[in-house]
């Protein structure tokens, strides 16, 4: 699995802002790009560099040695257009990886179509995020990986207190995995069979969401 140590972003807005500054704080290189000074100035100092530059501009784009990045990600807000043109440009000049942002399903067939390698529907997910957080009482959190597979944060339900995983054996019974355990400030990565569950424990789950839809309205 290669892994990716620089990237660039370009488009500041809500979403892009807040991928640079927290790739930057993670300790990765970040490359911002947005065509307003204003908010170039006030991202300068959150990120290892920050240009204006306009993301439809080719030359721009090869001034930056975008293809030197391991990854390019292309937040443009509503300009579909623009998302259009800059994901094209940073194909045809080499960039390995590129995610993109997409307001829409037409928007997203039109980016397989060019080349994007990966798509993002940030307002869709954070939608269902909150969509299952809040009908769901144990459910802390909710990450949709796939149409297929999600991951979710939980509670330990009180029957399960003091149990052992091997007892309560969640795979056998709901084709899931336990991927950890967090107990107060710790978190058990790759629990084994012996541990023990208490009320107040929150579990990281992984499963198809046909599985994971048994095991919640179990545990509810």
């Amino acid at each position: 699995m290669k892994l990716y140590k620089s990237f660039i972003v370009l488009g500041l807005g809500r979403f892009g802002t807040n991928v640079a500054t927290s790739l930057f704080d993670l300790g990765y290189e970040v490359l911002a790009v947005d065509n307003k000074p204003q908010i170039i100035q006030e991202i300068v100092s959150n990120v290892t560099h920050a240009v204006v530059a306009d993301a439809t501009d080719e030359a721009a784009l090869r001034s930056l040695g975008v293809r030197n990045f391991d990854m390019a990600i292309v937040a443009i807000g509503d300009d579909i257009e623009a998302s259009i043109l800059t994901t094209v440009i940073l194909k045809d000049l080499g960039v390995q990886k590129v995610l993109v942002k997409a307001n829409n399903d037409l928007h997203a067939k039109i980016l397989k179509k060019i080349g994007a390698d990966e798509i993002v529907f940030p307002e869709k997910e954070m939608g269902e995020r909150i969509a299952h957080n809040i009908t769901q009482s144990n459910i802390l959190d909710y990450i949709n990986l796939s149409p297929e597979y999600s991951i979710i944060e939980t509670t330990v339900p009180k029957k399960w207190n003091e149990k052992t995983l091997k007892e309560i054996n969640v795979r056998a019974k709901y084709g899931i995995n336990i991927m950890a355990v967090k107990h107060g400030a710790l978190i058990n990565i790759a629990p084994n069979a012996e541990d023990k569950l208490y009320s107040g424990d929150v579990l990281v789950v992984i499963g198809s969401n046909l599985d994971l839809d048994v095991f919640k309205s179990d545990i509810d």
